[in-house]
């Protein structure tokens, strides 16, 4: 057990052991093996404590890094539980996801040439112990209060409101378009991330708490929206960004051209033991096939990664920029390279070619993509270096699958509630006033990616606890407000 903190001067920075290669590229397990109790302990004690904690501060949550770090390394594992879940609904799932390379770790204020504190690692190995010994229990109320909320999305998000509503004695109802709960957590993200126990066994969880999840219910399908603000004290919205960005190109009609989520959700549900008919029929299933994948962010490298275990032949990203540039997480990026991904970087697709001829009847089967070398040219105003094509640096890459993981928008909610008076900014997004993160619907609240636009996991968590102060702080004044009126 360490006895003092910063022993960064002596101890090197470590990750858990990855598992070996080949079993891993076949196989969707988490890769890292498990941190050893005596390793995590080790780990933390590198920290040096330091007066302005720019891990915390650079975390959106502003988790207490240091002081769950110092408690782990002393071995009073419960306390750190109890400190790093006081500010995060779910500290397992970011400790797998968050790209702590571009945000805690990232910021670490070791000199770089001790590397930085091993977080998200310790992050997980906390509170996957906390379950192992029970520590973890349901947002139980130690008063119930008459006032309900409806939450529309369960994804992280909407569970972080209902989690923290619920604690606080409220009636949550939960309301999600799918048959699970976690939104992009479960039918996103692969399992080599997140492994789909650790989301069913919140839902688990949170029924046992008393939350109420209505499944397979879409809003301005099965209910409306002034159905729910009748029919609870305050409304969510949480719904996410699942509208894919496509692009404009030559052939993108070909069959075996895909958007990225409707790969992903196939895979996922395929491992969740569903049936799911496009898989079968190899329309959304990469074994046998030469794949290639357009984008450079996380989904991305999700997409590339899970080509690789469903047995492609050859798996290819194509990006328009270089890899300094690349927007995903540096080591996801690392992990594709080692599973044997291919990075063409600097290239854009200009057109997808095809074979004549479709089963399906349409222009035919993709069976290559036409790229352009690009060029790095002057930062535009967002600061982010432009590109442009360089001329007669035209290229084939030969593939029986393209996946498109351009990135997602939101879909039309006004339209899609049947809500017209639900407001909308110039991007798609939920406009709300971001004190109160109320739109303006009285009483109807909204966060996460449907008013940040899509981002991470750890944002929509934040989100999800800020708004349910703001929800808390409006109920509570309306009914005394009420109240008083009652009394006049």
């Amino acid at each position: 057990m360490a006895e003092r903190m910063l022993q960064f001067v002596r101890l090197r920075q470590a990750q858990p052991d990855k598992r070996d290669l080949s079993a891993r590229r076949s196989d969707f397990g988490e890769i890292y093996r498990e941190f050893a109790a005596e390793a995590a302990a080790e780990q933390s004690s590198r920290c040096s404590q330091c007066g302005v904690p720019f891990c915390s501060v650079h975390c959106p949550l502003n988790n207490n890094i240091p002081d769950w770090l110092k408690l782990t390394a002393e071995g009073r594992l419960e306390e750190a539980y109890e400190v790093s879940s006081a500010t995060n609904t779910f500290p397992e799932i970011c400790g797998r996801i968050c790209p702590q390379d571009r945000l805690c770790e990232g910021n670490c204020v070791i000199e770089k040439g001790f590397e930085s504190v091993t977080i998200g690692a310790v992050e997980k190995y906390i509170t996957d112990t906390a379950w192992e010994k029970g520590w973890v229990r349901p947002p139980t109320p130690r008063q119930e209060l008459p006032y309900s909320v409806g939450i529309i999305g369960a994804g992280p998000a909407g569970l972080a409101v209902a989690e923290r509503l619920r604690l606080r004695g409220y009636q949550v109802h939960v309301y999600d378009r799918y048959d699970r709960v976690g939104g992009l957590m479960i039918y996103g993200i692969p399992n080599f991330k997140l492994e789909k126990d650790v989301v069913l066994r919140r839902w688990q969880q949170y029924e046992a708490g008393g939350i109420q999840f209505h499944l397979n219910l879409a809003v301005g399908r099965d209910i409306s929206l002034a159905e729910l603000r009748a029919r609870h004290d305050a409304v969510f919205i949480g719904t996410g960004v699942y509208k894919a960005r496509d692009i404009e190109c030559v052939g993108s009609g070909l069959d075996g051209i895909v958007p990225a989520l409707d790969y992903l959700t196939a895979s996922n549900r395929d491992n969740l033991g569903d049936a799911v008919p496009d898989f079968a029929s190899g329309a959304l299933n990469a074994k046998g096939k030469r794949v290639v994948v357009v984008g450079g962010g996380d989904t991305a490298m999700d997409c590339v990664r899970t080509a690789v275990r469903q047995g492609a032949t050859s798996v290819t990203c194509l990006y328009r920029r270089d890899k300094a540039n690349m927007p995903g997480s540096m080591r996801e990026v690392k992990n594709a390279e080692e599973e044997g991904v291919e990075f063409t970087w600097l290239a854009a697709p200009e057109a997808f070619l095809g074979d004549a001829g479709s089963a399906r009847g349409g222009e035919g089967q993709v069976s290559g993509v036409r790229a352009v070398r690009m060029h790095l040219g002057l930062p535009d105003a967002t600061g982010r270096q432009q590109v442009a094509p360089i001329a007669g640096s035209q290229f084939t890459i030969p593939c029986d699958l393209a996946i498109k993981a351009l990135g997602f928008d939101p879909e039309d909610l006004p339209l899609a509630f049947g809500e017209p008076a639900l407001p909308v900014t110039k991007w798609g997004t939920l406009k709300v006033h971001h004190r109160t993160m109320m739109t303006e619907l009285p009483g109807v609240f909204a966060g996460g990616d449907i008013v940040r636009g899509a981002s991470l996991v750890v944002w929509a968590i934040r989100d999800g606890r800020d708004a349910a102060e703001q929800i808390d702080a409006y109920v509570k004044a309306k009914a005394s407000q009420a109240l008083a009126t009652a009394a006049e």
